[in-house]
């Protein structure tokens, strides 16, 4: 994914966020109005706190656009196509998931 490790965190200030992506906080705003699966949300103070996935997906992203050289739309093409593909690849899991459960029950 990148070459930091990420800390084993809940969440993660902008400030730190910045610090692991090597990104400025307004290019991490401006990500999170362009993508909608950068869902960070808002501390009691109003401060921005990102998730482990939402950092997943920026350094997805920044690897679009910094070193595949993507334009925004894109980025959110790919990350569209890959999202729908995953959930294929779940769907098909879970039915054989199902089947073998059957299998199973109709063998003992």
């Amino acid at each position: 994914m990148n070459g930091r490790e990420i800390p084993d965190r809940v969440f993660y200030r902008i400030k730190e966020v910045c610090t692991l992506t090597g990104l400025k906080p307004h290019v991490l705003r401006y990500w999170e109005q362009e993508f909608k699966d950068i869902k960070p949300v808002k501390s009691p103070t109003g401060q921005r706190l990102y998730k482990k996935k939402d950092l997943e997906i920026i350094f997805t992203i920044k690897k679009l656009l910094h070193e595949k050289r993507f334009t925004i739309d894109g980025a959110k093409q790919y990350l569209a196509n890959h999202k729908r593909i995953l959930n294929e690849i779940r769907e098909e899991l879970t039915e054989l998931v199902a089947m073998l459960k059957q299998e199973e029950k109709e063998n003992k």
